[in-house]
């Protein structure tokens, strides 16, 4: 049996996606103290968006990672609508998304 799965975007700086690579790109990294919520969107665009505009800012690189999610997987998740109509952003204080 096929499971469903479901297409996040996670908009990253170029330390992030160092720590994913060390996983193998299995997991994620343990979030840090300052910013403790996992934020997942479930638009491309807007993860480009929130790329080009925080981590270039921030880092001057920023990068748009996509991953598939089981749709059963329990996770303690808030999906938000934000401004358009098809940007979600799903946040989750688990430490690490496995396979």
């Amino acid at each position: 049996m096929i499971e469903e799965t479901k297409t996040m975007y996670r908009p990253i700086d170029s330390e992030e996606l160092k720590l994913v690579a060390e996983t193998s790109y299995k997991k994620w990294p343990p979030r840090l103290p300052e910013q403790p919520i996992f934020y997942p969107v479930t638009n491309e665009n807007y993860a480009r968006q929130i790329a080009k505009q925080w981590n270039i800012k921030s880092s001057g690189v920023g990068y748009v990672t996509k991953f598939e999610v089981k749709k059963n997987l329990s996770i303690n998740t808030n999906c938000t609508k934000l401004g358009e109509q098809n940007t979600l952003n799903g946040g989750s204080q688990r430490k690490t998304l496995k396979n």
